[in-house]
């Protein structure tokens, strides 16, 4: 040992008083060294009469008791393991080699292997699925899945419960969730190319003006949803639902505005008659439909530059980009205690400067410990940069005051020519630039953008702060607090503030996106749990969607590509689970792709114009997502519908339809038959008394005779309307083919409770609810069907807006009450998923 050491945190204080004298008297400082043998020696006396006290109570037997001792040798004494560790020390000492060059053990290696942040890309398993950089978070708290390529938190162990609590903490909390899963394809090209491009894809199509006094999306400032579908399929099989995000302009784009982007990749002047202004365009897909989205999109750009001989630019983010979501009621105070901005990417208060009623996001980010949440709009972006979470951690954020009224000029790199790096046809993204500007933009992600100090270096500068603090630290010994080139202690990110539904019981914000770097989603990830944020998984994620009446992709969209693929996976698990289990044990098998062919036996009990009966089977659905498809479906059948896609709150709507005397009879209406597809709503399910709704749960129309009967008394309500256990078995019946088909009960007495099927709920009840609802899709025309007939039946003062069904579960024989809200009929769109 050494005769001197550099001390640390230990009890110094006696011995460091007694060598420093009294304070003042000779003006010396600390000593930085001590000497350990003068240390030993002043503790020494000390040291034995503690041992004297401690060997008179232990009676001189300083031998641990033996039933307090760990068991750690007793698994490991059998004679073969003895041999084979003789063998293996036999061998190293034959060759001296073979130590250094043995394999470490998986454990290790897989630590530093995820212990790693490279620039880019995500870490893969032996079978190519990618794991998130909260990978080993995750693991060692959730149960880890398999699903879209990566290793993705299902949730927390167990059965699935612990929903009540978790609402709870949305409520009155903050959740987060590793969104990275979420992908980025980035469009750059010519302002008027990217929207034509957009609306051969997207429904609805983008709009170019403000919307209810607030800003355009082309000027960045807000985002918009919508649903991706194939080039030339407007009305066709959807693919998911994406967001997309302008890239917001500044002085100096407008500016060069007048540029022509010419083939060879170079900016050249035209006329104000000619000019071109380039955009910049992301559009986020979920993995789950990630391959047919980008396919889809690559398409309408390769049509776009044929029909205009152009060059647009197509390319994955995969690798580079990354996303974060924080829900509940304390996401905006959270962001504001680890986010400390250093200013505002420009451009984005150049636009807002159009609008008398919005305030510029500098002012605005001045002072952001006096922001409310209620200031920014629903889809507000906020480009910032800001300092590394990971550094106030301990400080807090009082000394963050001069850092964030501190004004930072930023030269923007955007620059046309640095942007028409063509893609290849695989969809990877550029290589990036070993050239990065002093305070990166995000956009620009696709050159590279610097990683986060490593933890090991803020470590250090820690212990460092600590020595110095008790005046032991060597100033001959510091180390250098420059950091490395390669490395950055400051971020761009962006803020999305999410929608908020119309409908809903509360009228609250679900919370905020971060969009980051992919290697600083550690570096944020951390800082957000240990201030509070609970993490939460794909079950957790979907509960929340349910409680805020909002679709979930892929469950809640059953015409997408990707719910095919999911229910199908799920229906092979289950298959191969109950196989494992006696014939006799086994539970009773239901469908779990939905039979949704099974519908259109009710469609079609409605008599044509035609009267043709032979209508073919197995049409596609369709699901109605915007108020304007409701308006043309409504068109079809001359207006007479009782379907009102303007809402609730116009002339002509559902509010003045209630107070009509005169309903239209809906078997009198020249009815609209198409051959090929089966138009659907997505409604919100509540029961009307009691009941549980199952994901899976078939809905069925009611005759007036049973809402009499359960709304009329509630002692008639156990009474209500079952079938025999017979008929719950053979409802649906599988065929060899493997689809399931439904079976019209041929006994009188069995039809008498037998009730005609219109739809399936998607999502079912979640447990410890308030105020619990299901998420169902239903056939359009069966639902206007019921609400005439109800209305008709009615009362003009009993009437309501919602529609009563019937609920049964597959594996119950009990019908159950229950009251459909339309979506469409509260709200414009239907094209935002959580």
């Amino acid at each position: 040992m050494n005769d001197s050491v550099h001390s640390q945190e230990g009890n110094l204080g006696p011995y460091l008083a007694a060598t420093m004298g009294p304070s003042g008297s000779n003006g010396q400082l600390a000593p930085r060294t001590i000497r350990v043998q003068k240390f030993a020696e002043a503790r020494g006396p000390e040291l034995e009469r503690l041992h004297s006290i401690v060997a008179q109570r232990l009676g001189n037997n300083f031998r641990s008791q033996r039933n307090k001792r760990r068991r750690t040798t007793s698994h490991d004494n059998q004679a073969s393991n003895r041999r084979r560790r003789k063998r293996q020390k036999g061998l190293q000492c034959d060759n001296p080699e073979l130590k250094t060059q043995e394999k470490l053990p998986r454990r290790v290696r897989r630590r530093n292997e995820l212990r790693m942040n490279p620039q880019s890309g995500f870490s893969t398993s032996g079978d190519g699925t990618k794991r998130l950089r909260t990978h080993v978070w995750n693991a060692k708290r959730f149960t880890m899945t398999k699903l879209w390529g990566f290793h993705l938190p299902l949730g927390l162990h167990g059965r699935g419960r612990g929903s009540r609590a978790l609402l709870k903490r949305c409520r009155e909390g903050v959740v987060v969730h590793d969104a990275s899963y979420h992908l980025a394809v980035q469009l750059d090209g010519p302002e008027d190319s990217l929207i034509s491009i957009l609306r051969m894809v997207l429904v609805p199509s983008p709009r170019g003006h403000p919307i209810d006094g607030r800003p355009s999306v082309l000027c960045g400032s807000t985002y918009e949803s919508a649903m991706l579908h194939h080039v030339g399929e407007p009305t066709g099989r959807p693919i998911c639902p994406v967001i997309c995000i302008w890239r917001p302009l500044n002085e100096k784009n407008l500016e060069n505005a007048e540029l022509d982007y010419s083939d060879n990749g170079h900016t050249e002047p035209r006329n104000s008659e000619g000019s071109k202004l380039f955009r910049q365009l992301w559009v986020w897909i979920h993995a789950s439909a990630f391959g047919e989205g980008y396919n889809a999109l690559k398409s309408a750009c390769q049509k776009e530059m044929d029909a205009k001989s152009i060059s647009i630019n197509c390319f994955s983010l995969e690798g580079r980009i990354a996303k974060l979501e924080l829900m509940g009621s304390g996401a905006f105070q959270l962001l504001k205690k680890i986010l400390h901005p250093i200013s505002c990417v420009p451009g984005k208060s150049f636009q807002l400067k159009k609008h008398s009623e919005a305030v510029s996001n500098d002012d605005k980010m001045k002072d952001h410990s006096s922001l409310k949440e209620e200031q920014f709009s629903d889809s507000t972006v906020l480009s910032l940069v800001v300092k590394d979470p990971r550094a106030y951690r301990e400080e807090g954020v009082t000394d963050v005051k001069s850092v964030t009224t501190t004004k930072v000029e930023f030269t923007s790199p955007v620059q046309v020519e640095e942007h028409t790096i063509p893609s290849d046809d695989h969809g990877v993204s550029p290589p990036s630039s070993l050239v990065y500007p002093e305070i990166e933009d995000l956009w620009d992600a696709s050159r590279g953008i610097k990683p986060p100090v490593d933890e090991s270096v803020l470590c250090q500068e820690r212990h460092d702060k600590r020595l110095e603090f008790y005046c032991l630290s060597d100033p001959n010994c510091r180390t250098s607090s420059t950091l490395e080139a390669f490395q950055s202690s400051t971020c761009p990110i962006m803020l999305l503030r999410k929608h908020s539904q119309a409908h809903s019981q509360e009228h609250t914000s679900l919370g905020w996106f971060i969009i980051l770097p992919l290697s600083w989603v550690k570096a944020f990830w951390v800082p957000l749990v240990t201030m509070g944020a609970h993490a939460i998984g794909l079950r957790e994620k979907r509960w929340i969607s349910c409680e805020a009446s909002l679709p979930y992709f892929p469950s809640d969209f059953p015409d997408c590509s990707a719910y095919t693929s999911l229910v199908a996976a799920e229906a092979a698990a289950s298959s191969s689970k109950a196989d494992l289990r006696p014939r006799k044990l086994r539970p009773m098998k239901i469908p779990i792709p939905l039979p949704w062919s099974t519908v259109q036996t009710a469609y079609d009990e409605v008599p044509s114009l035609e009267g043709n009966s032979q209508i073919p089977a197995g049409r596609e659905i369709y699901n109605m997502r915007t108020s304007r498809e409701l308006g043309l479906f409504n068109e079809r059948f001359g207006g007479h519908l009782l379907l009102f896609p303007h809402g609730v709150g116009n002339e002509g709507s559902l509010q003045k339809a209630l107070i009509n005397e005169v309903v239209p009879c809906q078997d009198g209406i020249i009815q609209f038959k198409d051959e090929k597809k089966l138009y659907f709503l997505r409604v919100i399910l509540r029961a009307f008394r009691e009941g549980a709704f199952e994901e899976g749960a078939v809905v069925c129309t009611p005759h007036f005779s049973d809402i009499s009967l359960w709304s009329s008394r509630p002692e008639n309500y156990g009474k209500g309307l079952q079938i025999s256990e017979s008929a719950v078995a053979s409802y649906f019946k599988e065929e060899s083919s493997g689809t399931w088909v439904l079976q019209t009960p041929l006994d009188p007495l069995a039809r008498e409770s037998h009730r005609r099927g219109i739809g399936f709920v998607t999502t079912g009840f979640v447990r410890g609810s308030k105020k619990p609802a299901a998420v169902a899709i239903c056939e359009a025309t069966s639902l206007a069907r019921l609400r005439a007939e109800q209305w008709s039946e009615m009362h003009v003062k009993r009437r309501k807006e919602e529609i009563y069904v019937l609920v049964r579960n597959l594996r119950s024989s009990a019908y159950r009450l229950a009251l459909a809200t339309i979506v469409l009929e509260h709200q414009k769109e239907d094209v935002k998923s959580l």
